[in-house]
């Protein structure tokens, strides 16, 4: 995590109000209405602090008809939360990797078809993890598969199967010896996306 992003982070938790709105939503989404209510501030106030915590990235928001309902984003939180513990380690990269529930179904959504097929396999790294995982899911854990197999499961959506492999190979969501193929466990991925 880059300092001034840490820094910021621990400005905008810096605060009773902030800290009091990141507590009521983790009892699950609110409209800014009922955040005021709650806390008994006027909706201008709550404005300005749900600023300042979006900026953050740990709140984010979504339209439902006329009301806008705010979100912690719980996984953010942790992570920046304990940034500083890891000054000075190579984990402090995998921030740079990070990308929201939210973030990730619109990338799914860009680049990829409505009938599930992949447009292109994004240049950009976050971008580029988060079709990898997606897409990486087809495979059951601890099923040994020939590369013939995988190449199959990749035509079923991709027409460049030896990219796509190649891919989750380096960036750890799979294992190859002797043209063996096996998913790596989730805790080595480097972004786990969630398919629904």
């Amino acid at each position: 995590m880059q300092l001034d992003r840490m820094v910021s982070f621990y400005k905008a938790v810096g605060d009773t109000t902030r800290l009091r709105i990141i507590s009521l939503l983790k009892s699950g989404p609110l409209h800014g209405q009922a955040i005021a209510y709650k806390l008994g501030l006027r909706a201008p106030t709550i404005t300005h602090h749900l600023k300042k915590l979006r900026d953050t990235g740990m709140v984010y928001s979504r339209r439902d008809k006329n009301t806008v309902y705010f979100f912690l984003d719980e996984k953010k939180l942790e992570f920046m939360a304990t940034a500083i513990l890891r000054l000075g380690d190579d984990e402090v990269k995998q921030e740079e990797l990070y990308v929201s529930e939210l973030d990730q179904q619109k990338i799914l959504r860009s680049f990829m078809t409505k009938d599930g097929k992949l447009k292109q396999l994004p240049s950009q790294l976050k971008k580029k993890l988060v079709i990898l995982s997606y897409y990486v899911q087809v495979f059951e854990k601890g099923r040994i598969y020939s590369e013939q197999e995988v190449n199959e499961r990749i035509l079923a959506f991709f027409d460049d199967y030896a990219t796509v492999r190649r891919e989750w190979i380096m960036q750890g969501f799979m294992y190859r010896e002797n043209n063996k193929y096996e998913l790596n466990p989730i805790e080595m991925w480097p972004v786990v996306v969630k398919r629904s």
